[in-house]
């Protein structure tokens, strides 16, 4: 399958960064958790003496080693509420400029999700050249990596053999053991994280990079904000636009997120996407001659992959990979990373078909792109931030693990497959060093132009209701509706889709609200 294409839609989950990116900001993206905006009751005015500097600072470009592309680093304060201190964080940021022909409308900045999501990664991988023509034409196409992610003063936690072990702790606990170890690995996870980057920890929330953005829009020289963000990247432009209503120019969220719900419920809204994803490839499966989860209804091909995660967390299959047998933590992530697009279930049932048959390195490759870990060991910091941002944003899904117990029934209805791994993996912000700074309320952006909110029908990582409330809640939000799989709508082939974004991008016009397609 396309590989790029799988990580361009994974690289959006949203989480609350637990072992799985799979929580809704997650992202994830990631995947399972949840992040709200933490908004102060008025920002920072930009003509504020000690913020003036850095709205006056010059980009200097430079080449990327990318060809078409420029690349450049911006100084931001490294707290907002103390922006004389001298403390700076360096923000990353690169561009393509307009192609033309047509008029130049401005930068259009684009946001992939995450929370810890390359932006630059997303922009050099496909928005700067996979967007249509038409836009790549009249806009220069810019995205930065948000404060804490990869090239912008990264949040750095554990090492590559560490990270190994962390993300095969057991996520379904049978007994007290195995729940201390899950509980120490949130624990350790958190102290590295404090240790390697205590600096930033306090300083890389939602409204951090919310102010970001809007520094970025002044030194690009643009009056307005024109921005498209999916997944967590929607909750990024929400939280913008809340901030700086007079500031928004035309903004796409797409794969929307509800920043009025509390962790919890994000969490375990987000189970049911889940379980609405699998359902659908479920279905599909069951018509396929190479189904490895046999016929039948969905109930039915859910209770056999029930069953070999099971097997498999008594005893996990080879994966090519002597010190990562594939058992049950790594296979349920590789499962989930496939749900993010239909393009990807074709590989999902050959991955599944080995794995049964005892080689476990389909599902270990789904389960490596989606912690983005290259082959050498390496894994991009994408868990680490996802974690840093989420648990600074909201506070904790639950106080410890008699909380998950109490919440497991409802978790487990939701999805009897994912439910229980979904539950536990919203522990980890339980321990995170540093104090949420935020919680969940409504955004409204009161004054604001015209925002295109999008969602799809069927979207495991952001459910169709969350487009709904974010629309609902924007004093001027437009709802765009997808029907239909996968995560995210723009530029997955709706033509419908992408020809009213297209048209919003380009004149201005948004679509007629509740329009679907």
């Amino acid at each position: 399958m396309d590989t790029s294409r799988l990580l361009r839609t994974t690289g959006t989950v949203i989480a609350a960064a637990g072992l799985l990116l799979s929580g809704c900001t997650s992202g994830g993206s990631g995947e399972p958790g949840a992040a709200a905006a933490s908004l102060p009751s008025a920002p920072p005015s930009p003509d504020a003496a000690a913020l003036r500097p850095y709205y006056a600072q010059k980009l200097t470009w430079r080449d990327c080693g990318v060809p078409g592309f420029q690349c450049s680093t911006m100084k931001a304060p490294l707290d907002y509420a103390n922006p004389g201190s001298g403390q700076d964080v360096d923000i990353a940021v690169s561009r393509r400029t307009a192609t033309g022909p047509g008029k130049r409308l401005g930068s259009l900045v684009v946001n992939p999700g995450g929370p810890g999501g390359s932006g630059i990664g997303y922009l050099q991988a496909y928005a700067g050249i996979g967007y249509p023509a038409a836009v790549r034409a009249q806009y220069d196409m810019v995205s930065f990596d948000p404060r804490g992610v990869e090239r912008s003063s990264p949040v750095e936690c554990l090492s590559g053999p560490a990270m190994d072990k962390y993300t095969q702790v057991d996520q379904t606990p049978d007994d007290a053991a195995e729940r201390a170890e899950l509980v120490a690995a949130f624990k350790e996870f958190a102290r590295a994280c404090e240790a390697k980057s205590g600096r930033v920890l306090p300083h890389v929330s939602t409204v951090d990079a919310a102010r970001d953005m809007d520094l970025l829009r002044g030194v690009l020289g643009d009056q307005k904000l024109h921005y498209v963000g999916a997944s967590y990247g929607t909750l990024l432009g929400a939280t913008y636009a809340d901030l700086f209503p007079d500031r928004v120019g035309r903004l796409v969220l797409d794969g929307a997120m509800d920043p009025a719900r509390p962790a919890l419920e994000l969490n375990r809204d987000q189970t049911e996407g889940f379980e609405t994803a699998f359902t659908s490839f479920a279905t599909d499966c069951a018509k396929q001659p190479d189904c490895p989860l046999g016929k039948g209804d969905p109930d039915a091909v859910a209770a056999r992959l029930k069953e070999f995660f099971r097997k498999l967390d008594a005893q996990p299959v080879a994966s090519g990979d002597p010190d990562r047998p594939l058992g049950e933590a790594l296979a349920t992530t590789g499962v989930i990373a496939a749900l993010y697009d239909e393009s990807a279930w074709p590989q999902l049932r050959e991955a599944l078909s080995s794995a049964m048959n005892g080689d476990g390195s389909g599902l270990l490759s789904l389960a490596d792109s989606y912690y983005e870990r290259e082959a050498d060991g390496k894994y991009a910091n994408l868990m680490f931030a996802n974690a840093a941002v989420n648990c600074l944003d909201q506070p904790a899904a639950f106080t410890g693990p008699e909380a998950v117990d109490t919440a497991l029934p409802s978790f487990e209805k939701a999805s009897p497959v994912f439910g229980a791994g979904l539950a536990w993996a919203a522990l980890n912000c339980t321990y995170w060093p540093v104090k949420a700074t935020g919680k969940a309320r409504e955004l409204t952006a009161k004054g604001a132009a015209p925002i295109v909110v999008v969602g799809t029908t069927r979207d495991p990582a952001t459910p169709y209701k969350w487009a709904q409330a974010l629309a609902g809640q924007l004093e001027s939000g437009t709802l765009l509706t997808y029907d239909g799989d996968g995560h995210t709508a723009y530029g997955r082939g709706s033509e419908c889709i992408d020809t009213a974004i297209n048209r919003y991008l380009l004149e201005g016009k948004p679509p007629q609200d509740g329009k679907k397609c």
